[in-house]
């Protein structure tokens, strides 16, 4: 590359940058670590006052109408299949809709048109006839999947074994890096992607040589439509961008172009933040950009980042609950040569809680170390008591795999930015395997037939009927083996007619064409297991049939140690599944050589997975749901919040690098008599938890007795946030069920 003065590169440091495509090394030359406090932030402009009203009210009206604003079923959403459109046009700064009206959802049939239809009907609406026509003679991913699917798989899929797996909708998870657009302007983007597609044509012409060549031919077609996409609203992003609007402007249209193109799972959005203020400083520097005015460009950015919308059935909200995007922003941490990442623009993002009014999207996401500057640390911990809506995740742990660029897709997954991809795959019910072992592979609800026919509980037992911990615990193993090779296989076939039939030209086009791919499992019900196995081992479980001789239930006599109060005894089983776990997915190799990564995560799916599993040997009835992510189960923590902390960081990060989720909730009153104690001391523990191993903590700080006013009058509490799994949703449209298990668990 030539530096050219036209390109926006004027004043910037580096060299290496503008050879190649290397966002990193340009944000490392040129970001100014800020270790200040949070006086500088202004309240919201004139202009995004207006805008944020506006959005409330259409909020609001999609309230009214079941959470579906409206749906544009006539026609297949794509980069360009709409026309600009405006919330209020005369004071958007940055703008840029999915649609060409605000909250209007598109149709993207290509994950499966029987989800688009169900999912239009759902809400009263029509697939048009002419999509039904295109869509009659085109396979999509779903289609594709079903196809190969064997009967084994669809049996795990069918009974709860594996759920939520992305084989009817677009996969998400995988994170453009969408700064390159501001950085380098699409132009060099379609050149450099050009080169790559010469060289493809040079050897022998393998398969995935060939497959490289289509994708990358599909990829500078998508280049060329983003350019147009964006002359839709007056811009040409050609070029680099020239100054701090143009930077967020710009780097906002990649990432529109994705979210229109795919309905992913989570559509993140990386980690934009310290690149933004390199432009606002530069500008604020220069006397063309007041505080305000910066302020204004974070916030009307973030204000078109909460307005995403998908278009999804009632059962993917049930797995999903509160409409997520996961449009997820890491913030902070620590560049490897040992400065703070920190910049004022990491206040300005999460000061967005204040001017726009607390909300779960973006998914605020503070890379947490314990070098990070004091008085940030003591901001973030002021957000979260006020808004409940920040996640923190263990920098100190990521950055050693994953560099200072990564960041995070949905909730806690690390993929370096640009470099790494990831096919998402839901999670296993790891509680119901345990289930069906002991029945000899049958389903203890339906009584089906899902693993292969194997001794039952029968063949477990010792002296007086009660189980044994041994034998149980070698059964159930070689089940685990049996489950992660179809688990694999099934993720395979998943991925395979994913790139096939529903292929992400926006997104893979701003990454290096020799991508890194990861392959992300996981795992559900990690408590709710090791406090089983913890039953059986230390206390007596006698099984109970019914008419079928099928284990229902369990006599459990005598005490037993439980996850969450600092306990070797369980703590070791906990460990122990998670790393066999691990090492049996890896016996299975991966679709394009990706790498098996795995989570303990479970987003708001905890009440569907424990809703499909019967009683279990810890004292869990049928139906009740399962903790959240690594969670301990609801009140069983009886030494207090540092023993239960200590417990989930004891899980590996080095098994489960695609992250380890942990949701708190405490009560304000407990860490302090005023804010200036709550604030250090939220902050003392984060660093104290990060310590110790943990990887991620969302803190929910809200007095029970207020979720329970908001439990029984949502209505009135519109705008609470709370932390779930991963991520945050408003309280209030969460179902009765979901609330409830909310409350229902452990408040310290």
């Amino acid at each position: 590359m030539q530096e050219n003065k036209n390109q926006g590169w004027d004043n910037f440091k580096g060299t290496k940058w503008k050879n190649k495509i290397d966002v990193r090394h340009f944000i490392v030359k040129n970001f100014t670590p800020y270790k200040g406090g949070h006086d500088f932030l202004v309240g919201a402009s004139a202009k995004t006052a207006v805008l944020r009203d506006k959005y409330l009210e259409l909020l609001n009206e999609e309230k009214k109408r079941g959470g579906v604003y409206k749906i544009d079923s006539e026609k297949v959403i794509s980069v360009l299949s709409h026309d600009a459109g405006y919330l209020d046009k005369e004071n958007e700064v940055i703008v840029g809709l999915q649609t060409d009206e605000p909250l209007k959802r598109g149709l993207n049939p290509f994950g499966g048109i029987r989800m688009a239809r169900t999912s239009a009907i759902a809400y009263g609406h029509k697939v048009s006839d002419l999509v039904e026509e295109q869509f009659k003679y085109k396979t999509t991913h779903n289609d594709g999947v079903y196809r190969v699917y064997t009967p084994e798989m669809k049996k795990f899929r069918n009974n709860g074994v594996i759920t939520g797996l992305p084989d009817a909708y677009g996969r998400g998870r995988i994170i453009g890096d969408y700064r390159r657009v501001a950085l380098y302007g699409v132009d060099k983007l379609i050149e450099e992607k050009m080169n790559d597609f010469v060289e493809m044509g040079n050897g022998y012409m393998s398969d995935e040589r060939i497959r490289l060549r289509e994708e990358l031919y599909r990829q500078r077609e998508f280049l060329w439509k983003l350019k147009d996409m964006a002359l839709l609203y007056g811009h040409d992003i050609s070029n680099p961008a020239k100054n701090a609007k143009e930077a967020v402007q710009w780097t906002y249209y990649a990432y529109l172009g994705a979210i229109k193109e795919a309905n992913g799972a989570a559509m993140s959005l990386g980690r934009v933040s310290t690149f933004f203020d390199i432009y606002i400083e530069k500008d604020i520097a220069d006397g063309i950009l007041t505080e305000t005015e910066a302020q204004e460009l974070i916030d009307q950015f973030v204000l078109k980042l909460r307005m995403a919308r998908h278009l999804r059935t009632p059962e993917y909200n049930d797995l999903f609950v509160g409409d997520p995007t996961w449009v997820t922003e890491a913030i902070g941490g620590m560049c490897e040569d040992g400065r703070t990442m920190v910049t004022k623009t990491s206040f300005r993002f999460l000061h967005t809680l204040y001017n726009l009014e607390t909300a779960p999207e973006p998914n605020m996401t503070v890379l947490w170390s314990k070098d990070l500057p004091e008085k940030f640390k003591l901001y973030c911990a002021k957000v979260s008591h006020d808004t409940s809506s920040v996640q923190y995740e263990n920098d100190d742990l990521m950055r050693e795999p994953f560099g200072d660029d990564y960041g995070i897709a949905c909730c806690v997954s690390a993929m370096t930015l640009g470099k790494q991809m990831q096919y998402f795959g839901a999670r296993c019910n790891i509680v119901k395997l345990l289930l069906l072992c002991l029945n000899g592979g049958k389903d203890e609800m339906t009584g089906d037939q899902i693993l292969p026919e194997s001794p039952n509980y029968k063949e477990m037992l010792k002296d007086g009927g009660v189980l044994d911990y041994k034998k149980v615990k070698k059964r159930f193993l070689e089940s685990v083996d049996y489950l992660c090779e179809q688990y694999v296989n099934t993720m395979n076939i998943i991925h395979f007619m994913h790139d096939k039939y529903a292929y992400e030209k926006v997104q893979m086009a701003l990454h290096d064409t020799k991508v890194e791919r990861l392959m992300a499992f996981g795992i559900a019900g990690i408590s709710v297991l090791a406090d089983s196995l913890s039953a059986i081992k230390y206390a007596k479980v006698t099984p109970i049939t019914d008419e079928r001789g099928i284990v229902v239930d369990y006599l459990v006599e005598g005490e037993f140690p439980t996850f969450g109060n600092d306990e070797e005894g369980v703590d070791d089983i906990a460990k122990e599944v998670v790393e066999y776990f691990y090492s049996s997915l890896k016996k299975t190799p991966c679709y394009r050589d990706a790498i098996h990564t795995l989570s303990l995560l479970t987003i708001t799916s905890n009440v569907v997975y424990g809703k499909l599993t019967g009683n279990t040997p810890c004292g869990r009835k049928e139906g009740e749901p399962f903790a959240p992510g690594a969670n301990p189960y609801h009140n069983r923590e009886k030494h207090g919040a540092l023993a239960s902390l200590n417990s989930v960081a004891k899980l590996s990060y080095d098994y489960c690098k695609d992250g380890i989720s942990n949701t708190f909730s405490i009560a304000p009153k407990s860490l302090g008599k005023n804010e200036k104690m709550i604030f250090e001391n939220i902050s003392a523990l984060l660093d104290g938890y990060f310590k110790s191993g943990g990887f991620h903590l969302n803190v929910n700080m809200h007095k029970k007795e207020d979720l329970q006013k908001a439990h029984e009058a949502p209505k009135e509490y519109p705008n609470l946030t709370v932390r779930v799994s991963g991520y945050a949703v408003r309280f209030g449209v969460l179902s009765t069920k979901h609330r409830q298990e909310v409350l229902d668990r452990t408040f310290f």
